[in-house]
């Protein structure tokens, strides 16, 4: 398959400042890569190392419509496969300290068993991640009503419609140093109630070095706000041994986190974690005081310190047992830290909830002419200790 790599730049609009990034745009040549070629492979290398992308069909949805599974494996430390079903991250394999390979995210082994239902294992959730509060917001004078599935309230894109529950168009790509899938999906105007048409693009590589890159694009036709995250279930310990998260050591780069009220949606305050169970400036185990939080479990979002649309460092995981560890960087504001399946923790990169009714938010607004872009990066390895 004949390759080309181009190199493009990318304006994002924020708040706060006019950013560009320089970032890879993928061709996969001139002949359409055929999405029946279940098993057909495509290499990346450098040097002797090489990283290689499988692709197999998972399933078949009610419909008869294909999903596809996308196997990225840099033969070394990090192997991840993709469905195309929800853009869903559906397992990561890594190495222990005794080069002993196990998956290290919840999941489903068969496409059925996603169709039966799952709590968004690994899934692109949108348009909008986390809680609008109301199912409701304003632009430039229009209300827009949601869809209301957590209450009075809209979540995670509005169940049936969310971006979790459709089947994406999906490629493989590769690069001298790493390959991956791109996946496309485009949401019609009105789509659970929200403005203009988005057309999203979500890119997963792998790297030589051990990294696995999530990259988020997104443009509309018309104004529209936009918050998407990944929401796999890391437990590196092994996916496998049932074991609990709860000894797990995390490290937040942050010095605040947001309030919510008892239905988790932002009163607005904005709080410090001096010295209280949601401190985790220094490495804590997840488990030593989840239980004295006001929901007796982590769901919170997490602000970002000294956040200013860069890619920076917002989370460390390490597993004693295993000696796994996992550092996760990303460009956007805030991360949620979830522990509500004591089998694996989430780290949400995402903007804060309820931003279109907080403006003191960073703004989760997207205009025509302008291009959402964000990148959260994972790095795996492995400590002896």
């Amino acid at each position: 398959m004949t390759q080309i790599l181009l190199f493009a730049v990318t304006v994002i609009q924020r708040p706060t400042a006019m950013l560009a990034f320089a970032t890879i745009v993928f061709a996969t040549g001139t002949a359409a890569w055929d999405a029946e070629q279940a098993g057909a492979a495509d290499q990346a290398s450098s040097g002797s190392e090489v990283v290689t992308v499988r692709a197999e069909k998972f399933g078949q949805m009610p419909d008869g419509t294909v999903v596809q599974r996308f196997t990225i494996d840099n033969g070394v430390n990090v192997r991840a496969s993709v469905m195309s079903l929800g853009a869903t991250l559906q397992n990561v394999e890594t190495i222990d300290r005794e080069g002993q390979w196990a998956s290290i995210t919840l999941h489903r082994e068969t496409l059925d068993e996603y169709l039966a239902g799952h709590p968004l294992l690994g899934s692109v959730v949108g348009r909008y991640a986390n809680r609008i509060s109301g199912a409701t917001f304003r632009i430039d004078g229009e209300t827009y009503d949601l869809t209301k599935n957590a209450g009075k309230h809209h979540i995670h894109g509005g169940g049936k419609t969310g971006f979790q529950n459709q089947v994406w168009a999906a490629e493989p790509f590769t690069k001298p140093d790493q390959a991956g899938v791109r996946l496309r999906l485009t949401s019609p105007d009105g789509e659970a109630g929200y403005p203009g048409t988005l057309s999203v693009t979500m890119t997963y590589a792998v790297t030589t070095e051990g990294r696995l890159i999530m990259d988020y694009r997104a443009t509309t036709d018309a104004a529209t706000v936009v918050n998407l995250t990944n929401h796999a279930y890391w437990n590196l310990a092994g996916a496998d041994t049932k074991s609990t998260v709860a000894d797990h050591v995390v490290t937040l780069q942050a010095d605040r986190y947001l309030v919510g009220d008892d239905k988790k949606v932002p009163t607005g305050e904005i709080r410090s974690v001096d010295g209280g169970p949601m401190d985790f400036r220094q490495p804590r185990a997840v488990g030593s005081r989840q239980s004295e939080t006001d929901y007796g479990i982590y769901d919170h979002c997490y602000v970002i310190r000294d956040w200013d649309g860069s890619l920076r460092t917002c989370a460390s995981v390490h597993d004693p047992s295993s000696g796994r560890t996992m550092r996760v960087q990303t460009t956007q504001p805030g991360v949620q830290l979830y522990t509500g399946n004591p089998q694996g923790l989430c780290l949400e990169t995402q903007h804060f909830p309820d931003s279109p009714n907080r403006p003191e938010f960073p703004s989760t607004l997207l205009r025509p002419g302008q291009t959402f872009r964000e990148t959260t990066v994972h790095t795996f390895g492995v400590r002896d200790d």
